[in-house]
């Protein structure tokens, strides 16, 4: 009866608003048939993720699987807020950090097919502090990096950009404030300044790698952030909004949460040393500022709140090979390089998984987990995942707010849904 109950609460929140223009009909390449789900199989999910709660592992959180665009599985289990006694329910907000990171790439590619800007041109055309850059030595000494750092190398991690946490840097980047000193590294929601002004004061700062040598996880989306807004010529969260978010109808994905709203929000907890949680501090390392902040600057690599209904129609119009109920956010061509390798072996090399524009992807089967060949996904620093598996036709995304997450969930959450597939 969950399963029903959730399929019919579901089938107008995933609607497209009726005011937006349609297509006719999917592009071809991305309609096939894929398996069954299994709805006996499937409802093992509820005693799966429910002993996490149970246990005291994590306070609770939202699941969501979607097969061939429709919702199969939904369940909100445990606490938004534990200690202010707030349930937790399928409209809970939730920081999604790191899964902004698709939705920017997303946005780099649609002002690519217009024409304001190319995949292999250097940052430095619409960030000119970008010209010459320098790399980080092991002797401590920087040298001026080899070659410009180009759009393609920022969506692939592959510019030598890091989060200012490796021991050659992090003086540097404490003095510019950013990398751990800035909350976890990645935080910049507490910055009164637009994110331009925070990137053009990284790019003072060394490189740990010399271009497209390395893939090296870091601020390379935030600075893309700031490419948007310079090639759009408006704020990231306006273009976002414009182009992505209010097309698809996700409502819920903002950079900021309005004060009115903020029993939305779930609270951030984090994995003690016995396991079992416990209650994140206020502030840049735990809550964050995200209704409180300043609310200027944009983190095109980590700033987003969102839903699990709301980020799951911007997969499912990733898997649909960029349309979603008749509304085209990107081409199919688009799509492709979003969900193929860009950065060749430098990312996990030999581990037949690659990285695409803006998520993982899976090369071979087994190489991670159940996943099925193509499939693709990432996770945020607060605990969220998503999996997008075409071959089979299946959206999962699973929100939580655990930070830091010494829990198996992300595993058992995947395996226990992919085992469902007649």
């Amino acid at each position: 009866m969950k399963i029903l109950s959730a399929v019919l609460a579901l089938s107008t929140v995933l609607a497209a608003p009726a005011s937006i223009t349609r297509e006719t009909s999917p592009h071809p390449a991305y309609v096939t048939a894929t398996p069954t789900l299994a709805p006996e199989r499937l409802a093992r999910l509820d005693t799966a993720l429910q002993r996490y709660v149970d246990d005291g592992r994590i306070a609770g959180a939202v699941a969501l699987v979607l097969k061939d665009g429709q919702p199969v599985y939904e369940r909100a289990l445990g606490w938004s807020d534990k200690e202010a006694g707030r349930r937790m329910s399928a409209d809970t907000v939730f920081r999604i950090a790191s899964q902004t990171k698709a939705i920017t790439s997303a946005a780099i590619l649609i002002l690519a097919e217009e024409g304001k800007l190319t995949l292999t041109e250097p940052v430095s055309r619409t960030i000119p502090a970008f010209a010459k850059t320098t790399v980080a030595s092991t002797d401590g000494a920087a040298v001026a990096a080899k070659r410009p750092i180009t759009v393609h190398d920022l969506l692939t991690h592959t510019a030598g950009i890091s989060y200012g946490t490796d021991d050659a840097v992090k003086a540097a980047y404490r003095e510019q404030g950013l990398g751990p000193a800035a909350g976890f590294g990645w935080y910049t929601a507490d910055k009164d300044e637009p994110v331009c002004t925070t990137m053009e004061r990284l790019a003072s700062l060394p490189l740990v790698a010399q271009p497209g040598e390395r893939y090296v996880y870091g601020y390379n989306t935030d600075i893309l952030g700031c490419v948007v807004e310079r090639a759009a010529g408006m704020p990231l969260d306006a273009f976002i909004r414009s182009r992505i978010t209010g097309p698809l109808g996700m409502k819920d994905t903002v950079f900021f949460l309005p004060p009115a709203q903020r029993e939305r929000l779930a609270a951030v907890y984090g994995s003690g040393k016995d396991g079992r949680i416990e209650r994140a501090p206020e502030g840049s390392r735990g809550q964050g500022h995200y209704i409180e902040g300043p609310r200027r600057n944009f983190a095109g690599g980590a700033g987003l709140l969102s839903t699990a209904r709301d980020y799951a129609r911007f997969l499912e119009m990733i898997r649909r090979g960029g349309a979603l109920d008749g509304v085209r956010i990107l081409s199919p061509r688009s799509v492709r390089l979003m969900r193929t390798n860009q950065s060749g072996a430098l990312y996990r090399e030999g581990a037949g998984l690659g990285f695409g524009y803006g998520f993982e992807v899976t090369e071979r089967f087994g190489a991670n987990g159940l996943d099925g060949e193509g499939a693709f996904g990432w996770g945020g620093a607060y605990g969220t995942m998503y999996r997008v598996d075409p071959e089979s036709g299946l959206v999962l995304v699973l929100m939580l707010q655990l930070l830091p997450n010494r829990t198996d969930i992300h595993s058992v959450f995947s395996t226990v849904t992919y085992q469902a597939l007649d």
